[in-house]
């Protein structure tokens, strides 16, 4: 599985024969004509391998013969397989990212990553005899996957286009000089997204310096035979090598020489940083499981390497005659504290999902966004900005300072500047923060809500009436803050402990409800758009069959920030399968209190059914979470849409009802 950086997987053996990296050879099981008529002799002994090697050695050697002296790795699915669970695994991979597999050969990972359901995974290659198989392959299975030839050192994509590169089967180095390595890679930085990710499957350098075969052969299969030879170049820095092919019948069929240099993983590891890369790691080491199990030269000891990079947006030049909407962005801190992390801090998976939300805004057409975080001169660097922008982007659900009772002085604070803003005004923040509130306003207007009690946190719950099953939750605060597995009691004496851990775990001193436990469906409605023009989005649901037995099916706190608990990986959004006339009511119920709450732009409605099947509203969520894995993101995705459309959406509705045109 050495694969050249240009002609695709280069095998395990390191060299290859092709007399034409443009013929039309289609399976390898058996040598064509081409072959037959190209056969030639044999150098015999040769003193010095190095002398040998063509410079551009990768461009005629990938073809037929490599598929076929290669086949054992590179042909062979359940190897395949392995290594796409390992990539998919190092690289955390999802099914909507935009993914490049660099030198793919005849494209066997992006296309098992295709059959996986990846829709955006595509191959680049030097040797258009590869290429032509990879498409033939993709045609004939059906498959969304998208193949291109070319040299890797210009590739023909624009700025920011990809989440994921790979280089694997050992496709680095086969350059005379290590420049073009350098190329290549700063090709990979350019073309990747900001936040982007690579991975590169390469050869153990220093092991191979000590433990390559001198001379070896293998057969083939019951007609060709190879022969091996190597050395290391005079500057120790690269491992030539020789191959002879021969046939029983006809005699050699190639006699080539190629070189490939060899990295260790502090060179490697040098290289990404030298470039632009950050995060280099390197993350284990592997080998495949061939069936031949002869000689497999350099793909003996590999090391998968991961890196990150940190860039911003290349500049989109626009046309003279399209206008431009410029937007501030508002949102939390990340340089203070924010109580309701487990932390108290912005880790990687926060950091994530900005990274995440700026790739998904660079892909809303028409606008240029400017983004404010710094709490402490937000007030300063509006005032100084007002006139560089149309309005802002208010994403700041964590709150002025990162305090979520502050989530409304943030629109406050826009009024007061009179400057135009998204989503829910200070009034609709201050009612929603308060679900007893909620409760009372949509009871009100008829909409069924789940029985409960309004007591202080600290009150003596013995003499309090109460039937259980009951779900304890702080009137006042967001992001499920103290809703645990614990909140769901069936006796006074687990209440109390319930009341304790949000007391003491949570710091949270106000009132509490006592809420009837529904034992139904757990359903979220989305709202996208303002009265007249309402967007109503597919139903969620929280599927809850994967939690171990005896936990409380619920979507709190633990879900969402401790990937230590079972929730975290236990709990699954879905779309919801409804009776019609339930979903109809949802909506039409959503749409009532989106009005009489003062919702603007967007909002979340949080709906329980009880063991009739009836629903009962929870929450009201306006300027509801936005992040890549939030459960707007998988409503609008239910529709149809990306995630760059759950801005894009929430921005045009916003736009209409400022009359900003």
């Amino acid at each position: 599985m050495n694969r050249p950086i240009f002609d695709g997987n280069v095998s395990h053996s390191m060299n290859r024969s092709e007399p034409d990296s443009d013929s039309d050879e289609d399976e390898p099981s058996q040598l064509s004509p081409v072959w037959a008529n190209s056969l030639s002799k044999s150098l015999g002994p040769v003193p010095n391998l190095e002398e040998h090697v063509r410079p551009d050695w990768w461009k005629k050697i990938f073809n037929a013969m490599y598929l076929k002296t290669d086949g054992d790795v590179v042909d062979d699915p359940n190897i395949t397989r392995k290594e796409v669970d390992l990539f998919a695994r190092l690289l955390n991979l999802s099914p909507h990212e935009k993914i490049l597999d660099l030198a793919c050969g005849q494209g066997r990972h992006v296309l098992e990553l295709s059959r996986r359901g990846f829709t955006n995974a595509e191959g680049f290659d030097f040797s258009s005899f590869l290429i032509r198989k990879a498409k033939r392959d993709a045609r004939d299975e059906c498959l969304p996957a998208k193949f291109q030839q070319g040299d890797a050192r210009k590739l023909p994509y624009p700025n920011d286009t990809f989440d994921v590169i790979t280089i694997l089967g050992n496709s680095f180095g086969y350059f005379e000089s290590a420049q073009d390595d350098f190329k290549v890679l700063k090709e990979v930085l350019r073309i990747l997204k900001p936040s982007g990710r690579l991975l590169i499957d390469l050869t153990n350098g220093d092991y191979v310096r000590k433990n390559f075969d001198r001379r070896s052969w293998e057969w083939i299969d019951k007609e060709y035979f190879v022969c091996r030879e190597r050395e290391l170049s005079a500057d120790g820095q690269r491992l030539i090598s020789r191959e002879v092919i021969t046939s029983v019948n006809d005699g050699v069929v190639a006699d080539q020489f190629y070189a490939e240099r060899l990295y260790s993983v502090e060179g490697m590891t040098k290289l990404l940083k030298d470039v632009g890369f950050r995060n280099v790691k390197a993350e284990c080491e592997f080998a495949p499981e061939s069936q031949r199990n002869q000689d497999l030269g350099m793909m003996v000891n590999r090391i998968a390497f991961t890196a990150t990079i940190k860039k911003e947006w290349t500049p989109v030049k626009h046309s003279t005659k399209e206008h431009v909407f410029h937007v501030a962005v508002v949102m939390g801190d990340p340089n203070r504290p924010d109580k309701v992390k487990p932390d108290s801090t912005f880790d990687d998976d926060d950091l994530h999902t900005i990274d995440e939300f700026r790739n998904a805004l660079h892909d809303v057409p028409g606008r240029e966004f400017t983004f404010f975080n710094n709490h402490n001169t937000l007030l300063r660097d509006l005032q100084n900005n007002i006139g560089k922008f149309e309005y802002v982007f208010n994403l700041c659900d964590e709150g002025y300072y990162n305090n979520a009772t502050f989530e409304l002085h943030v629109p406050a604070l826009l009024e007061i500047l009179n400057i135009p803003y998204t989503g829910a005004n200070p009034q609709c923040l201050a009612y929603c923060f308060d679900k007893a509130l909620v409760r009372d306003v949509a009871k009100e207007l008829g909409i069924p809500v789940p029985e409960a009690s309004f007591i202080d946190v600290d009150d003596d719950v013995d003499q309090l009436d109460i039937t259980f099953p009951i779900i304890v939750k702080p009137n006042f605060a967001d992001n499920s803050l103290g809703i645990t597995r614990k909140c769901v009691c069936h006796d006074r004496e687990q209440l109390k402990e319930a009341l304790a851990e949000i007391r003491t775990t949570f710091g949270y001193n106000r009132q509490v409800l006592l809420e009837e436990f529904l034992p139904g469906k757990d359903l979220s409605v989305g709202i996208i758009g303002n009265p007249g023009s309402f967007k109503v989005l597919p139903v969620n649901e929280d599927d809850y069959s994967a939690l171990p037995p005896g936990l409380p099916p619920i979507c709190g706190y633990e879900a969402k920030w401790d990937p230590n608990s079972p929730y975290w990986t236990g709990v699954k959004s879905v779309r919801a399968e409804l009776p019609e006339e339930t979903e109809k009511f949802l909506a039409e119920a959503s749409m009532v209190m989106f009005e009489r709450t003062q919702c603007r732009d967007y909002a979340r409605f949080d709906w329980r059914l009880d063991a009739n099947g009836n629903p009962k509203l929870l929450e009201v969520n306006p300027n509801c979470g936005w992040s890549w894995d939030s459960h707007l993101t998988k409503m609008v995705k239910y529709a149809g849409y990306s995630y760059a459309h759950v801005f894009r959406f929430i921005l045009e509705a916003a736009e209409k009802r400022l009359g900003i045109q």
